[in-house]
């Protein structure tokens, strides 16, 4: 598999965590419903159409925002956007305001984890150094 593809699945892959976490946390009863099929199709279908989004843009110009933190991050609170928006109807009181929600969860989520997982993890890793020596 070339260098390309690698980064392409390594980047739906992470794409694909993103949405489903921020989908799942933000629907109503998201805690009651852990273990409900329903709330999980509709979440990890959220999730696949978000990653795939997300792999498209790789062969567009768009691909730059990957490299940039705040960027990548918007990038993804926008796909999410539109993947709940696609995924199922709001559940919430004013239009659109669901997706919004997830897109911006999303959105820190991706955030954090390019603090937290960048160079093999390396902030985590001092952190459980210190905690548990």
């Amino acid at each position: 598999m070339s260098i390309d593809w690698k980064r392409r699945v390594r980047l739906f892959v992470q794409r694909f965590w993103q949405p489903t976490s921020a989908c799942m946390t933000c629907m109503p009863g998201s805690w009651g419903n852990i273990l409900s099929l329903a709330h999980w199709t509709i979440a990890l279908q959220t999730g696949l159409f978000t990653g795939i989004l997300a792999v498209l843009l790789t062969f567009t110009p768009a691909v730059r925002l990957y490299t940039r933190r705040y960027g990548n991050a918007l990038i993804v609170g926008l796909l999410t956007m539109l993947g709940d928006a696609y995924s199922h109807a709001n559940h919430y009181g004013f239009p659109f305001a669901e997706a919004v929600l997830t897109g911006v969860i999303s959105g820190l989520l991706t955030l954090a984890g390019s603090y937290l997982l960048e160079d093999r993890a390396r902030r985590l890793r001092a952190a459980w150094a210190r905690v548990f020596g």
